[in-house]
């Protein structure tokens, strides 16, 4: 890999926030059971804002950085039909979040494929980690960044055409499985503490 200055431009910038706000409204209202003007879904807001927003920034930007890191250009784009469903299912108490993803040219060996996949899953393992701790200072914020983040990983690793998974899988078996394992001991994790 070599060094590389990352950019972004100005639709990149307005899509990536864009996503940030509409899935972490999504979330906030499906974990507060609705959209209200209330403190009570500011703060659920506020904190998906901050756990599933940041998980959803990451994990894409995982996917960017090591893609140009490799030659590659790499830059992520909404998809603003995914986004409106994702806030129209939360008021039904679900949510599929598909809000964009990053699109890579160049050309690309299968171990750069599987590494490129693994880096976005990757990443909201080590934030699952990171928001670890919180569980017990602050358990509602920690509670969402763990699960959340590990479900986002465990989910992108399904060996499904169009997931990070099958690259993944077809490039490092145990890598994929570890990983894999991981994010689903996170969850359970999540719920036992």
């Amino acid at each position: 890999m070599r060094h590389t200055i990352i950019t972004f431009t100005q639709q990149e910038t307005r899509d990536l926030v864009k996503s940030w706000l509409l899935i972490s409204l999504a979330f906030g209202i499906l974990l507060s059971g609705g959209l209200s003007l209330s403190p009570g879904f500011f703060m659920v807001f506020v904190a998906s804002l901050l756990t599933v927003g940041l998980g959803f920034v990451a994990h894409e930007l995982a996917h960017k950085v090591s893609a140009l890191r490799l030659g590659c250009t790499a830059a992520f784009r909404a998809n603003n039909v995914m986004l409106f469903l994702a806030v129209l299912m939360s008021f039904f108490g679900f949510i599929i979040a598909a809000p964009g993803a990053v699109r890579i040219q160049g050309h690309l060996s299968k171990k750069q494929r599987g590494l490129i996949a693994l880096m976005g899953p990757l990443a909201n393992v080590v934030l699952a980690v990171v928001f670890l701790p919180l569980l017990f200072a602050v358990p509602f914020v920690g509670m969402i960044g763990v699960r959340i983040n590990a479900f986002l990983a465990a989910f992108n690793l399904l060996p499904i055409r169009g997931f990070d998974g099958v690259q993944a899988m077809q490039w490092n078996t145990a890598g994929y499985v570890l990983l894999l394992v991981a994010s689903i001991g996170l969850i359970m994790a999540s719920y036992l503490l």
